[in-house]
């Protein structure tokens, strides 16, 4: 099965190799037909602390690196980064 690729923004860099990412979803209420903003907060890991608040990151779905990290920083503001550190 291919890995899960979202795109979100940097909400929180104060942890060290993490960030907190805000990934926003349009879906459709089942009765009324209106779409909805819907928001989940992600842990990803960023192995070089290159991110800062505000940036526009793509993440990716890896295994477990610790409790609540399973997803890896693979592109910021369009670059694409290098993908190691995620079996740390």
């Amino acid at each position: 099965m291919p890995k899960r690729l979202l795109t979100g923004r940097v909400t929180s860099d104060k942890m060290d190799k993490t960030v907190t990412v805000l990934v926003d979803r349009r879906v459709m209420h089942p009765l009324y037909k209106k779409f909805i903003r819907r928001s989940k907060k992600y842990a990803a890991h960023d192995a070089a602390n290159l991110c800062k608040v505000g940036d526009m990151v793509r993440i990716e779905e890896c295994p477990p690196i610790s409790k609540r990290k399973t997803w890896l920083v693979v592109e910021r503001n369009g670059e694409v980064l290098a993908r190691e550190g995620a079996a740390a």
